[in-house]
């Protein structure tokens, strides 16, 4: 071969591998993002959050990618869901409950995790304290006491005669306990009887409910449980063939025919944890990140399913109400 001719030829295998190398797209980051309940329950929370990174500049598919996992309200779901994401080898990791948090710190320690919802993650070992949370875990929190006394005391003023009051929970649920005795508390101050009532899974809650009646309760408080959540419209279905006024911990109870609710904006809440997601995907670490805690509660209730209860709101909730489905 002539030189002229291997000098072209070694020249064109040599910057063969560069052109190709400029060809292969750079990597995009990759969010992970566990939800507790179902598509169904829940999807407004992952559009919620993608409409939060819209607003940042991200576009999915071409500077963020996001792989999503659904454990349809079981628990027992929720550590492998968990493994399967971090399989995928995620950046970030967002949940959307304590018991799902639980499972990612088991999980890993070092891909950071953003709780969504959380309840008392100082307690559950989750951070190491609000401003400093010290490890891979940050996001957002409804650690607070005033919530269980709060609906407590909403539930009384619409029931004026109240004086034994079911408890819809769910044992196998990590914030259970919290639950339990932030309302018991309540409930002590106002002189009213707890039956607590328990669901393991969605065969439990017609015999719940059933429960409920034979034990004269005069209402009922469901907690904030991914179980519970993930069966809404069965859930209100039950309340209202048992003709048992409840308190809800989501708006979109109420929005589905339940009679009310208090607690966070949870689209609101979602929407927020893609400035966490945004932060560290901007080279932030989670231990830095302060755990952030909503700054509005509201009261959503559903005008139809009183009247259908023979319940008449009154003046003062009507009054500071956010929301009055007609």
């Amino acid at each position: 071969m002539r030189r002229r001719e291997f000098i072209a030829l070694f020249s064109g295998a040599a910057v063969l591998p560069l052109a190709v190398a400029a060809q292969t797209p750079p990597r995009i980051p990759r969010v992970g993002f566990l939800g507790v309940a179902s598509p169904t329950a829940a999807g407004r929370n992952l559009d919620a959050l993608r409409q939060g990174l819209r607003a940042l500049g991200y576009v999915e598919g071409q500077s963020i990618a996001l792989e999503v996992r659904w454990a349809e309200g079981r628990p027992e779901r929720m550590s492998e869901l968990v493994v399967e994401l971090l399989r995928l080898e995620i950046d970030v990791l967002v949940v959307g409950s304590s018991q799902a948090t639980l499972a990612a710190k088991k999980a890993t320690q070092t891909i950071p995790i953003v709780m969504v919802a959380g309840a008392d993650p100082v307690g559950l070992g989750l951070v190491a304290s609000l401003s400093r949370p010290g490890g891979n875990v940050t996001g957002l929190s409804l650690a607070n006491e005033e919530i269980g006394s709060k609906r407590v005391q909403l539930l009384k003023d619409f029931v004026p005669l109240l004086a034994r009051l079911a408890v819809l929970r769910n044992p196998l649920s990590s914030a259970d306990a919290i639950f339990w005795q932030d309302t018991e508390a309540a409930a002590r101050k106002l002189g009213l009887e707890l039956q607590p009532i328990e669901v393991r899974g969605p065969a439990d809650f017609e015999a719940a409910f059933g429960a409920a009646t034979r034990g004269n309760a005069q209402a009922l408080i469901a907690f904030d449980d991914p179980l519970i959540a993930a069966y809404s419209t069965r859930v209100v279905a039950l309340a209202a063939s048992h003709r048992i006024p409840v308190m809800y911990g989501f708006r979109e109870f109420p929005q589905d025919g339940g009679l009310m609710s208090y607690g966070a904006n949870f689209v609101a809440v979602f929407r927020r944890a893609a400035t966490f997601v945004d932060k560290i995907l901007k080279g932030a670490k989670p231990a830095d990140l302060p755990v952030e805690l909503p700054t509005k509660f509201e009261i959503v209730v559903n005008l139809k399913t009183a009247k259908a209860l023979g319940l008449v709101i009154p003046p003062a909730i009507l009054a500071s109400a956010d929301d009055v489905i007609e």
